[in-house]
C-alpha cells in the first residue's frame, strides 16, 4: 500500500477518532448536565413544597391568632396571605411543567387537598369567632381532628418529598454513569488516537520512511561519487519508496551501462590505435620476414586470450606454412593444403564452434571438437594468400566476443593488404630485374649484384668469378627457323645456365644473346670446371620448333677471376674481352683472360 493511501487512512481515522472523542466528551458533558438540572429540580420541588407546608402553618397561626385574641389583624394577614395563594390546579400544573411525574403529583395533590379542607376548617372557626362562638371556634382550631389532618399534609408533603429524592437520586446515578460511560469512551477514543498517531510515526514515519530513507540516502551518495558497485536495498512494498528504490536501480543500471560503454570506448579507442600503429608498421616492411615480426608483435596485443598462428600460402608447394605463431596454439598443422581450411574454400570467415551447427576444418584434427577456433583467410581479389588461425577461448560475455571478433576481422585484412602489397612489390622488382624471356636477373639487376660483391670480396679478398657466355650464330636461328625459335634457344640456354648456379653462384642475361655468371666463392680453376661443364651442357641441347629439328646450339667463353686477374671491378670488362677473343678464334671455346702486368700490379 502506497504512503499516501496509508497517511490518507491515518489522517482520516485520526479525524474520525477525534470528533468521536469529542462527540463522547460532549455525551458526557451533557450527561453531566442531566445530573445538574435533576439536583436543580429537586431544589425547585423542595422550595416549593416547604413553601406549602409553610403557608398551611402560617394561615393556621393567623386564624388560631384571630380566634385568640380576636384581634382583626390577624384576620387581615389570613385574608392577605388567603388571598396570594394559587389554587391547587396552578400548583399542580406549575409541578407538571416542572417535569413532576403523576404519582409524585398525586401525592402532592392529595396533600393540597387536605391543605384546602384545612382551609375550610380554617374559614369555618373564623366565621364562629365572628359570631362569637369562641367556643366552637377554638374547637375546629385546636381540635385532634384539625391536627391529625396538619399531620396528613405534612405526611404527603414527605412523601411527595421521598418520591421526589428516590426519581432525583436515580436521575443523578444514571446521569453520573452515564457520564462516566462517555467519559470512559473518550478516554479510549483519545488513547486510541495517541495510540495510532504513535504507530503512524513508529511503523510509516520510521519503519517505512525514515530507515528506508537512510539506506537510500547511502547508496545516492555512493552512486553520486560513481561507486557503482553499491547495490541499491529491495523494497518490493508497491509504495513511494518502492518507487525511489527502483527509480535508483534504474539510475545504477544506468550507470553501469554507461560506465561498460565508456570502457568499451575506451578500449575501442585503445585497440584503434594498436591497429593503427599495426597499419603503419605493416606499410614500412621491407619483406614477408619484416611483416611476420610485426604480427607476431601485434597479434597477441590485440586478442590477448587468443592463440594463433599467421600462415602464408607457398605458391611453390600450393601450401599454407606457417610463418609464426603467438600465445601456444594447441591446433592446426604447421603446414596443410588449401583444401583443408574451409575459410579459404569458402573465402569467408569460418567458426566450426559455437551455436551454430559447422564442420571442423581437416587443419585441425581430431581434438578440434574440444575448442572453438577462428579461420579468417587473408584474400586479394578473390586469390588466397595467408590465414590467421585463432583457438576461441570461449569465456566472456557475447558483446566481447563478437566486438574481438571484428578487430580480427580488422587486423586480418590489413595483414593480407599489407602481404598483397609486399607479394606486388616483389612482383614489379621481378617485373624490373627478371628478363622476361628466360626468367635470369637482367642487366639491372646485374650492375646492382656486381656493385655488391665486388664491395664483399674487395673487402675480405675473397675470390669471384667472371664468365661471359654469347650463343653462337644466334642470327641463324633467327633468320632460318625464325624469331620464335631464337627465343626457345635463348630460354633453353637461360635454363642450363641457371640450372648450373642453382647452389652458388648467380647467372643474368644482358640483352641479345650475351649472359653473364658471377660466382663468388670460386677460384680460377674452380670456374674454369663450372665453365666446362656449362659448355657441355649446351652442346647436349636438343631444340625443336614447329616439328623442326633447329640444329646443334654451341656458345662461346670468356673468363675472369678475381684477385687474379686484377682489379674486381674490371671483371666484366676483364671477361668481355676474353669473350671477344674467343669469338674471334672460332667460337664454341673457353678463353681465360690474359694477365696483364697492370693488371697484376693493380691486384
Amino acid at each position: 500500500m502506497r504512503l499516501s493511501t496509508i497517511t490518507n487512512w491515518a489522517y482520516g481515522a485520526t479525524v474520525f477518532l477525534t470528533l468521536a472523542s469529542g462527540a463522547t466528551m460532549l455525551m458526557a458533558s451533557g450527561a453531566e448536565e442531566g445530573e445538574r438540572a435533576a439536583v436543580a429540580q429537586r431544589q425547585q420541588f423542595d422550595q416549593l413544597t416547604a413553601s406549602l407546608e409553610k403557608d398551611v402553618y402560617r394561615l393556621t397561626e393567623q386564624a388560631r391568632g384571630y380566634v385568640i385574641t380576636g384581634d382583626p389583624s390577624h384576620l387581615v394577614a389570613y385574608r392577605r396571605e388567603r388571598d396570594d395563594e394559587r389554587s391547587v390546579e396552578q400548583r399542580i400544573a406549575h409541578l407538571k411543567d416542572g417535569g413532576a411525574t403523576i404519582s409524585e403529583l398525586s401525592a402532592l395533590r392529595q396533600a393540597l387537598y387536605w391543605v384546602d379542607a384545612l382551609k375550610e376548617e380554617q374559614e369555618a372557626a373564623i366565621a364562629a369567632a365572628r359570631n362569637g362562638d369562641d367556643r366552637t371556634a377554638r374547637t375546629i382550631l385546636f381540635g385532634d381532628e384539625y391536627g391529625r389532618e396538619l399531620d396528613r399534609v405534612g405526611a404527603q408533603v414527605a412523601k411527595f418529598q421521598y418520591m421526589l429524592d428516590q426519581r432525583t437520586d436515580h436521575a443523578v446515578a444514571k446521569a453520573t454513569e452515564t457520564a462516566r460511560r462517555w467519559r470512559t469512551m473518550s478516554e479510549v477514543m483519545l488513547g486510541i488516537t495517541a495510540l495510532l498517531f504513535l504507530g503512524v510515526l513508529f511503523f510509516v514515519l520510521k519503519q517505512r520512511i525514515l530507515r528506508p530513507v537512510v539506506r537510500l540516502s547511502d547508496v545516492v551518495t555512493r552512486l553520486a561519487a560513481q561507486d557503482f558497485a553499491a547495490v541499491p536495498p529491495d523494497f518490493p512494498q508497491v509504495d513511494e519508496i518502492g518507487d525511489m528504490a527502483q527509480a535508483i536501480r534504474v539510475f545504477r543500471e544506468n550507470g553501469l551501462e554507461r560506465q561498460r560503454l565508456e570502457q568499451e570506448r575506451d578500449t575501442d579507442r585503445t585497440m584503434r590505435d594498436l591497429l593503427s600503429r599495426l597499419t603503419q608498421r605493416l606499410q614500412g616492411c621491407a619483406n614477408v620476414d619484416d611483416l611476420v615480426s610485426v604480427v607476431e608483435r601485434f597479434a597477441p596485443e590485440i586478442a590477448p586470450d587468443y592463440p594463433g598462428r599467421l600462415y602464408i600460402h607457398d605458391n611453390r608447394r600450393n601450401a599454407m606454412t606457417q610463418a609464426c605463431e603467438w600465445l601456444s596454439p594447441e591446433l592446426s598443422r604447421r603446414e596443410f593444403p588449401p583444401s583443408a581450411c574451409w575459410a579459404l574454400r569458402r573465402g569467408q570467415t569460418h567458426r566450426p564452434a559455437g551455436g551454430m551447427i559447422d564442420i571442423a576444418c581437416d587443419h585441425l584434427g581430431d581434438a578440434s571438437a574440444r575448442r572453438s577456433t577462428i579461420c579468417i583467410p587473408l584474400a586479394v581479389q578473390g586469390d588466397s594468400i595467408g590465414l590467421l588461425y585463432f583457438e576461441d577461448p570461449a569465456e566472456g560475455s557475447a558483446d566481447t566476443r563478437e566486438r574481438t571478433g571484428k578487430y580480427l576481422e580488422i587486423l586480418a585484412e590489413n595483414i593480407g593488404l599489407a602481404l598483397a602489397n609486399l607479394r606486388l612489390r616483389d612482383e614489379l622488382r621481378d617485373m624490373a630485374m627478371v628478363d622476361a624471356l628466360t626468367g635470369l636477373p637482367n642487366r639491372r639487376q646485374f650492375d646492382a649484384m656486381l656493385r655488391t660483391l665486388v664491395a664483399d670480396v674487395e673487402g675480405t679478398r675473397a675470390p669471384l668469378a667472371c664468365l661471359m657466355v654469347d650463343i653462337d650464330h644466334f642470327k641463324h636461328f633467327n633468320d632460318s627457323f625464325g624469331h620464335d625459335a631464337g627465343d626457345a634457344v635463348l630460354r633453353a640456354v637461360g635454363g642450363v645456365l641457371g640450372e648450373s648456379l642453382r647452389e652458388a653462384g648467380h647467372a643474368f642475361r644482358l640483352g641479345g644473346e650475351e649472359f653473364v655468371m658471377l660466382m663468388p666463392g670460386f677460384d680460377l680453376d674452380q670456374a674454369l670446371s663450372r665453365a666446362g661443364q656449362v659448355q657441355q651442357r649446351i652442346r647436349d641441347l636438343r631444340l625443336q620448333h614447329r616439328g623442326r629439328e633447329l640444329g646443334p646450339v654451341t656458345a662461346s667463353f670468356g673468363l675472369a677471376a678475381f684477385p687474379h686477374h686484377g682489379r674486381a671491378d674490371r671483371l666484366l670488362a676483364t671477361a668481355d674481352a676474353a669473350l671477344l677473343r674467343a669469338k674471334a678464334e672460332g667460337r664454341d671455346r673457353i678463353l681465360v683472360a690474359t694477365i696483364r702486368e697492370s693488371e697484376t700490379a693493380a691486384a
